[in-house]
């Protein structure tokens, strides 16, 4: 998908698509390197977002980890999502976070707590780790997790977490 498109935006087209039926994953790849593309674009539901200059051997691995479920941003991205969502600085006319969500209390406590390491950027494996659990059973989780809180990917859980106040920055001043 890319951003700007004749008749249709790429933003709305992705939303439409994620609000259907289908179980289509979009990958956004432009040229267009804004945070207010970028934030649009996962918050509709894209499960990437790339920008056009990606190297081809990058591009290929993202489509093969969004049709994995897994969700990917392109670096320069994310250190303005880390910039918005954890260090707690908003764009221009950006609303104040969302106040807690009522499908947060569908969750179990365990639950919450992949959540939470989710959100803190952690992969599976390290997740696993943490809670000295299996791979499997860490998956189990995030795709409960996904279905309880109607979310497509990773990065969308992250968007979440930090929206509803879930997860709040330890030490906003760095």
């Amino acid at each position: 998908m890319d951003v700007r498109m004749p008749v249709m935006d790429g933003i709305e087209a992705t939303r439409r698509i994620t609000a259907s039926a289908s179980s289509a994953r979009v990958i956004i790849l432009t040229t267009f390197d804004l945070d207010e593309y970028a934030f649009a674009g996962l918050q509709a539901g894209a499960s990437a977002f790339l920008l056009k200059d990606v190297a081809p051997a990058e591009l290929v691995q993202a489509v093969r980890l969004v049709a994995s479920g897994d969700a990917v941003v392109a670096p320069r991205v994310t250190q303005r999502l880390l910039e918005t969502y954890v260090r707690g600085t908003r764009l221009p006319g950006q609303a104040a976070p969302h106040p807690r969500d009522p499908l947060l209390e569908e969750l179990t406590p365990r639950e919450t707590e992949m959540l939470e390491a989710i959100a803190e950027g952690l992969s599976n494996a390290e997740i696993a780790h943490k809670f000295f659990l299996s791979e499997a059973t860490v998956k189990t989780h995030v795709r409960r997790i996904l279905t309880k809180l109607h979310l497509r990917d990773r990065v969308q859980v992250v968007v979440y977490a930090y929206e509803t106040g879930l997860v709040v920055p330890s030490n906003p001043d760095y």
